[in-house]
């Protein structure tokens, strides 16, 4: 018990996230070990616990935009197209050869 009480709350909780994502059930588990090991009132550990979960999730967003902008810019380096350009570029192409079969017929 003398080791809990010389880490803050709030590094417990980090230590018990890790990268696993938490489940309703298990955040309120969460809850109640810091109620009960950690020495805060419910409120505050809900508080603590949600807003760490609020801030996970965006550090795993960031991290994915990050992870998509390093594989754009390493596509880009290999002369590789994303398929949203590539779709792009299928279209215009069928507009064009649309436009030329008009101006084929007006003959």
């Amino acid at each position: 018990m003398a080791a809990l009480d010389s880490v803050g709350p709030e590094k417990l909780l980090l230590a018990a996230l890790g990268a696993v994502a938490l489940t309703a059930e298990r955040a309120d588990e969460l809850v109640d070990n810091l109620v009960e090991k950690g020495g805060l009132r419910r409120d505050e550990a809900q508080t603590l616990v949600g807003d760490l979960r609020t801030r996970w999730r965006g550090d795993a967003l960031r991290l994915g935009e990050r992870a998509g902008a390093t594989v754009q810019g390493l596509l880009g380096e290999l002369g590789l197209v994303s398929r949203s350009d590539y779709e792009e570029l299928e279209l215009r192409v069928a507009q064009l050869e649309h436009r030329l079969r008009l101006l084929e017929g007006r003959d």
